[in-house]
């Protein structure tokens, strides 16, 4: 059953609405990475933040307070609308929600566990949902009055990309007629200083895929899609396939030879009835690490041999951790939109110093175009700690 992405609302350092992101996107924008202190002691690490006063959550929700759920406000109340339009439809318990984070609101919690230590109680205001994982999802429902299954996959940097999954399983099951579907995750000081103990971050922009690459640099997002067994506009957008493994190669470190991650692109290809040769754009993990980027490489190599466009977006929204996956998911829908008039991909942004040690890729610059002619598919990659892949196929619906 086809699964439509029929709206979408995203949040990142790239703008805060479809139209603004994609114009980034599309010009290879990495403005908003910008180097910081204080996230990590005695460090300076550019950070990609989203730009603006989030939208306050109001009283009547006051025990959901958190950046995370004003950052996925911010992207719900872009299409506001088309929820409305699915609850009228469908009715408040045949939507449902499902979201990925890594976060939720774990930055409240720890700002106000060290008030607890100076001062021998809780802030004012903090209360323990803030940092549960189901946060986001409960979040989101309470605020639609939904009552359909609503819950968050927290898989680390695979989590939304998963929960694009796990929505059109619901859909599959003949559970939702509709679901409100994708990732957030904020900034946060834990998140930072944990990956700064792995020497894992930069300390310029990252670099996907160089020689050069020393690391990656931390963002964050919300998106949200309304996923449906519908389809609504001039030119329908659907998730036509989704494959996952799990190598367990690893706590934090990738199998090296991109056993698992072939294996997640190959099942993704499978379920949406597709060859290697029909993906016209694959939106790479592309961490600027060394062990991802050259994994992937690998990967991509043996499942893709005639060569296929590609490009990491990690240098222009930073490692968005559990929004990731749906973050560039979108990147793909917004490539595929009827509002991309030009037909643009999103560039690979690098020094352009290439790895000898890995196998070429087929990069993507500013000139290069998608073909208008449908139909069209394009492929997202996200891989997590503890070898867990999964891969996304989004596409000009059937």
């Amino acid at each position: 059953m086809t699964a439509y992405l029929n709206a979408l609302g995203v949040t990142c350092a790239l703008g805060r609405n479809k139209q603004q992101v994609a114009a980034g996107l599309f010009a290879g924008d990495a403005s908003g990475l910008r180097a910081e202190a204080g996230w990590v002691p005695e460090r300076v690490l550019p950070v990609a933040a989203v730009a603006g006063e989030l939208p306050t959550i109001g009283d009547n929700l006051a025990s959901h307070r958190s950046r995370n759920n004003q950052l996925l406000l911010d992207a719900a109340l872009q299409i506001r609308e088309d929820i409305d339009q699915v609850i009228a439809t469908y009715g408040r318990d045949r939507v449902g929600v499902v979201l990925g984070t890594s976060t939720s609101g774990i930055d409240e919690a720890s700002l106000a566990i060290a008030h607890y230590h100076r001062q021998g109680h809780f802030p004012e205001g903090y209360d323990y949902k803030q940092q549960e994982l189901g946060a986001p999802a409960n979040f989101l429902a309470d605020w639609l009055r939904l009552s359909g299954p609503a819950y968050v996959i927290s898989t680390a940097c695979t989590s939304s990309a998963r929960a694009l999954m796990s929505a059109q399983r619901l859909l599959d099951l003949g559970l939702c007629d509709a679901v409100l579907c994708g990732g957030v995750d904020s900034l946060c000081k834990l998140t930072l200083n944990g990956f700064s103990a792995l020497e894992a971050l930069s300390e310029q922009r990252c670099n996907p895929f160089s020689v050069n690459r020393d690391g990656i640099n931390i963002g964050e997002a919300a998106v949200l899609f309304v996923m449906s067994r519908q389809a609504h506009g001039e030119r329908p957008i659907a998730l036509l396939g989704g494959g996952a493994s799990s190598d367990a190669h690893h706590i934090s470190a990738p199998e090296p030879s991109g056993r698992g991650a072939r294996q997640a692109m190959a099942k993704a290809l499978n379920r949406a009835g597709l060859h290697a040769e029909q993906i016209a754009y694959l939106n790479l993990h592309g961490t600027a690490t060394q062990h991802n980027d050259a994994m992937e490489s690998l990967a991509v190599a043996a499942l893709f041999p005639a060569g296929v466009p590609c490009s990491s977006t990690k240098s222009l929204t930073g490692h968005t951790l559990g929004a990731a996956g749906a973050l560039e998911a979108a990147f793909c829908w917004l490539s595929l939109s009827a509002e991309n008039h030009s037909d643009a991909l999103p560039p690979h942004i690098w020094d352009g110093q290439a790895d000898p040690q890995l196998p070429p890729l087929q990069w993507v610059t500013p000139s290069d175009r998608l073909t208008s002619i449908a139909p069209r598919h394009l492929m997202s990659n996200s891989f997590a700690f503890g070898g867990n892949n999964v891969s996304l196929i989004i596409g000009d619906a059937p």
